[in-house]
């Protein structure tokens, strides 16, 4: 008999997110504790290897890896793949980022390169600005992008070192406070700036002091990561990880190949989670194969109207079949049209990643997938059990789940007390068996 997971509560904790932590802000559907009390109630081997198709700022690989066991995260956001790789890095490597961002920083200052006319930074800042944090990163890839990661046939961000990695996540963090006046209602999305705004100035001086700081307090807490680890034994060989710039709809997974899987989908909210990064983005634009809306429009849960015809699939069940009706037929305006089509462009979507999963995962493997319910209008759309019909349709069983209620950002929008629907959202932890 198949043991029964530990399940704690999925909602991210402010408060736990200190020292190394503290420097991964970024999207997540649960947080690191979360992750590690689940995984090890699994008491899988050391040979195993864990999944995360979603894997975001990397708290499922990273996880996995300091328990000693192998990962898998696939990602589509390049600037999440930066992020997990970040994560990764030993704390071996401590010492040497305080070095190199001194370094770094010394040659954006002595030998400014010319900015280009049509450089992405330039939506943001102002010339000057713009042109000192472009020539940071670009010292941060001539120093540590190699031919690891660049080849004849692009920028292979997925095999980017942990260091270079983790200086780029120091410009992130700087340049984030920088456009502080973008943000939306929403504290972590960016709105993207209009023609008439005010670009941001700031001086070489401030923009090199918080990128150093920056880089300091990533070492120091690195440091002190390895003796809390050191002190509490805690040091298992870590596992092998691949993190991986890959659409969950086309993923290549050889069939079997997967233990257990770990992750949580987007949800069927209309976010555009391209717009999380819109900042890091143009940060790395250089580096970069796909334009911010192209990216946009592969992302599952896209607010861009698809591409070509989507014809309805009863595989997706019967409960995502009722919403969809629900849906067309709502009196609201473009509830038929606009809407109809990105919620069924969610759900094909849905349903191609489940199936690859599915074909992944061992026979008798584990996925637990963190899964939030919504509301279109007065439309309840029941996400957890949508997922579980098409789960089942890909030869995948419940086997338990557990839900929390929770806040939403939902409750903010002006609109809701238009229509009757409890406050907050559900949830759930969804467990199945193959």
């Amino acid at each position: 008999m198949t043991k029964r997971l530990r399940i704690i509560s999925p909602k991210r904790n402010r408060r736990l997110q200190t020292g190394w932590e503290g420097f991964f802000p970024y999207y997540a559907g649960y947080p690191e504790l979360f992750a590690r009390e689940l995984l090890k109630s699994a008491r899988l081997p050391h040979s195993a290897v864990v999944l995360d198709p979603w894997n975001g700022s990397g708290t499922t690989t990273y996880t996995a890896t300091s328990l000693g066991l192998n990962s898998i995260g696939i990602d589509l956001n390049p600037v999440m793949i930066v992020v997990a790789r970040a994560r990764l890095l030993p704390p071996s490597e401590a010492d040497h980022l305080r070095p190199l961002a001194a370094t770094i920083l010394s040659h954006a200052h002595s030998a400014p390169l010319p900015l280009q006319p049509d450089d992405a930074l330039l939506g943001w800042f102002d010339p000057a600005t713009a042109a000192f944090v472009r020539g940071i990163e670009q010292n941060i890839r001539r120093s540590l992008v190699g031919s690891m990661t660049k080849s004849p046939d692009g920028v292979h961000l997925d095999r980017i070192s942990g260091t270079a990695a983790t200086l780029y996540v120091a410009l992130f963090a700087a340049c984030r406070r920088l456009v502080a006046p973008f943000r939306s209602s929403n504290p972590t999305w960016l709105r993207a700036p209009k023609p008439y705004d005010t670009r941001i100035a700031a001086s070489k001086a401030a923009i090199a002091r918080d990128f150093g700081n920056n880089v300091r307090g990533m070492s120091a807490a690195l440091a002190e990561k390895h003796e809390a680890d050191q002190s509490q034994k805690r040091l298992p060989h870590p596992g092998d990880c691949k993190v991986s710039l890959s659409d969950t709809v086309t993923m290549d997974l050889a069939p079997g190949s997967v233990d257990f899987v770990l992750t949580s989908p987007p949800y069927c909210t209309r976010i555009d989670y391209t717009a999380a990064t819109r900042i890091e983005l143009a940060v790395l634009a250089p580096l970069l194969k796909t334009a911010e809306r192209a990216l946009g429009r592969q992302m599952i849960g896209s607010t861009q109207v698809p591409k070509g015809e989507i014809d309805v699939d009863e595989g997706w069940g019967e409960t995502c079949l009722g919403f969809l009706a629900a849906l067309r037929a709502h009196p609201s305006k473009a509830s038929g049209g606009y809407y109809f089509r990105t919620h069924l462009d969610y759900f094909d979507k849905m349903n191609r990643s489940m199936q690859r999963l599915a074909v992944g995962l061992k026979a008798g493997g584990r996925a637990v997938l963190v899964v939030q319910d919504s509301y279109y209008k007065d439309i309840h759309n029941d996400l957890p059990t949508i997922i579980t019909e098409i789960g089942a349709g890909h030869g995948l069983t419940l086997a338990q789940s557990k839900s929390f209620h929770l806040r939403s950002m939902s409750d903010v929008n002006p609109g809701r007390k238009t229509y009757v629907r409890p406050s907050g959202a559900t949830e759930s932890v969804l467990c199945f068996t193959k």
